[in-house]
């Protein structure tokens, strides 16, 4: 494919992703993600004619323009975009498949100083949320979604969904209607495992509570005793500890804690 083929499809998929994309004048002079993706395209063909000196020095030039650092040594697909371009590092052996996103701060890092493959290699229609990082010569499986700030260090099978740090694949919950051109722009309504767990674990706690009090198993002043071991500047203990501080009577002399805020 020639370069200027290239840059047409690169320029047409931000139309597809981008409800903010009017003319293309606009896009060519005001998007820096396509910026850094048409510099790219040429640098990478300086790259692999041997002209190794060039292409670094217009790939520098390129980061100075767009702010996204894009080795003229990876290898990337057709209909690449870089959302809000911004921040965005792309080693030099990562591999990119065709119709691949990437949000702002997106990493695609390796984990050695050794030469040889050591970035992550993405297939087709992966969608990277902003501020993720993916590190080592690992590799995403087509169709899958790298959610915001996940730092993934473990391969990822196709049309799966990743969140959390590390990495962990969580099971596809229906993010709604898929956009008009195939492409699921709702990497954010996917579960928390972390949440979850931490959730069951509470629901436990209270019944296992409930359950230990109905036998009669703890004396009235058992509670209390138990608060006033706490830290007084313990404000968790004090507020979030078991049965809650709300219905006990505070020591005297002991300032109550400010309660612990629930964010839901």
């Amino acid at each position: 494919m020639s370069l200027l083929a290239q840059w047409r499809e690169d320029i047409r998929c931000v139309f597809e992703r981008d409800p903010a994309a009017r003319t293309t004048f606009e896009v060519l002079t005001t998007y820096p993600g396509v910026h850094a993706i048409m510099l790219y395209r040429l640098a990478h063909r300086l790259w692999r004619a041997e002209w190794r000196y060039l292409a670094r020095l217009l790939s520098f030039v390129a980061r100075l323009v767009s702010n996204v650092d894009i080795h003229p040594g990876a290898v990337i697909g057709s209909r690449f975009f870089i959302d809000h371009g911004a921040c965005v590092v792309i080693g030099e052996t990562a591999e990119i498949g065709r119709d691949v996103t990437l949000y702002h701060g997106v990493t695609l890092g390796g984990t050695s100083w050794r030469k040889g493959k050591r970035h992550p290699t993405l297939g087709d229609g992966v969608l990277v949320g902003a501020g993720a990082k993916i590190l080592g010569p690992i590799t995403i499986g087509a169709n899958a979604r790298v959610g915001a700030n996940s730092v993934v260090v473990q391969d990822v099978p196709e049309g799966c969904t990743v969140v959390g740090i590390p990495g962990k694949v969580v099971k596809l919950r229906e993010a709604g209607q898929l956009n008009p051109y195939g492409i699921d722009l709702d990497h954010h309504l996917i579960p928390d495992p972390v949440g979850k767990a931490i959730a069951c674990l509470l629901e436990r706690i209270d019944s296992l509570e409930k359950r230990v009090e109905a036998g009669g198993l703890v004396a009235t002043g058992s509670q209390q005793q138990f608060y006033e071991g706490c830290n007084p500047d313990n404000s968790i203990c004090e507020s979030d500890c078991a049965g809650g501080a709300g219905a006990l009577v505070q020591p005297a002399g002991r300032r109550r804690a400010a309660p612990t805020p629930v964010i839901e």
